[in-house]
């Protein structure tokens, strides 16, 4: 574990505030240091040491949170169901993943939640899952509400797969899973999602290791789908 150290002149008037500053920051640890009396610049002024106490500001914890706040899989995010419910992604631990931003208005809907339809039920029994995402930036064609998609995906299509909450997976608003994801594996033209229908296929792990194209039929991803989860 790295320690991140800093060696501050406090003045003597001002310990106390600092004392009940440390007891709220409790990682961090203020260790006076004794020092024989020095004469140092400080504000263009030089002051006495005697009126000054140095101290080693030492956070333990610093390094290590600055790597763990970076997302390492998807399981470090949390979504929303179509009901506007937290879902912790962790709980798709061991599981192969497709995730897909979809529309229920473009050229390849249809062709896309069939094979999707098709491939879940042929391996959802093997730990294959399916996060359908709704998303409206590309030609407006996802203008329904989340409760219209769902009964379209359902009774149109059959589709036992979850369905998300709306999101954008593109600019400012775009959510976070997606920003991980794009970073994770960009495309062949920029990081950003180009339309409806792209793909990312995670493995057991939470790892994203493909990304697939809107043309890229979900038929298609079989062999990719059947390698991760190790079946014939």
């Amino acid at each position: 574990m790295l320690c991140s150290v800093t060696r501050v002149l406090i003045p003597r008037k001002n310990l106390n505030f600092l004392r009940q500053f440390s007891s709220i920051l409790k990682p961090t640890h203020f260790n006076s240091v004794s020092i024989q009396p020095i004469q140092t610049v400080l504000s263009n002024s030089i002051v006495s040491a005697k009126r000054f106490e140095l101290f080693c500001l030492r956070s333990d914890y610093s390094t290590m949170a600055s790597q763990s706040s970076k997302p390492q899989s998807i399981y470090d995010f949390t979504v929303k169901d179509a009901k506007g419910n937290d879902v912790d992604l962790s709980i798709y631990k061991g599981k192969v993943l497709i995730i897909v931003n979809v529309a229920s208005q473009c050229g390849l809907t249809n062709s896309n939640y069939t094979d999707l339809t098709e491939i879940y039920k042929k391996y959802k029994d093997q730990g294959l899952e399916i996060l359908a995402f709704p998303c409206n930036q590309f030609g407006g064609q996802e203008p329904g509400s989340i409760e219209e998609i769902q009964n379209m995906v359902c009774t149109r299509f059959k589709a036992e797969y979850p369905i998300f909450d709306k999101v954008d997976v593109n600019g400012d608003n775009a959510a976070p899973l997606y920003k991980f994801l794009k970073s994770s594996k960009g495309g062949f033209f920029g990081d950003s999602i180009k339309w409806n229908f792209s793909k990312f296929l995670v493995d057991k792990e939470g790892n994203v290791v493909d990304r697939y194209s809107p043309t890229t039929t979900p038929a298609s991803m079989e062999k990719d789908i059947k390698k991760l989860l190790g079946v014939a």
